[in-house]
């Protein structure tokens, strides 16, 4: 796509190719960094909250709802799910990755099937509700939105019907999954 692009603007315009280019650079470069500045902030807080026991109290108050979702009983575990849904919540994705790859390794079973608990984590992970999406506020600030925090109530809509609908699916696929199985025996 680049070459094609590059290709089509050397044809129309040969002069305007080079500095086209050092300006979208420039426009990376800074976005980056502007996003490094975000990602910085909510990755310190949520060092914080790691370091004063504040991720327990959070995995302590989703349990119940871990427990009913992931079929675990591993208070480490549920921590990191927590501690990722935590992330995701507040929008940031990339922060939330680290203990969502920690909770995969400890779900997995070491047989090379995903099981019912890492096929929901997946989907939680991908669909979950943010209160939050900083990300994409940092992103809408920095690309000169005049008010970037527009967009909270339409994502908080969006990641519930996400979730909502992710989680049944995964409860119904492995209902059937269950029928089959008893079909077999």
């Amino acid at each position: 796509m680049m070459l094609v692009s590059l290709a089509i603007l050397l044809y129309i315009n040969p002069g305007a190719t080079l500095s086209t280019m050092i300006d979208a650079s420039t426009e990376a470069l800074t976005l980056c960094i502007e996003l490094c500045a975000v990602y910085a902030v909510w990755l310190g807080i949520l060092e914080i909250v790691e370091a004063t026991g504040l991720s327990k109290k959070i995995a302590r108050a989703l349990r119940p709802i871990i427990k009913k979702l992931f079929r675990i009983d591993n208070e480490e575990i549920e921590k990191m799910i927590a501690l990722n849904m935590s992330a995701n919540i507040l929008g940031l994705g990339n922060a939330a990755t680290p203990m969502g790859i920690k909770a995969m390794k400890a779900l997995d079973n070491g047989r090379g099937v995903a099981t019912f608990s890492i096929i929901m984590l997946v989907v939680v992970n991908a669909t979950s509700i943010q209160l939050l999406p900083s990300t994409v506020i940092g992103l809408r600030a920095s690309a000169g939105s005049s008010n970037p925090s527009d967009i909270i109530l339409p994502t908080i809509l969006a990641t519930v019907v996400t979730l909502t609908v992710g989680i049944s699916l995964v409860f119904l696929c492995d209902k059937i999954k269950q029928k089959i199985k008893g079909k077999k025996h």
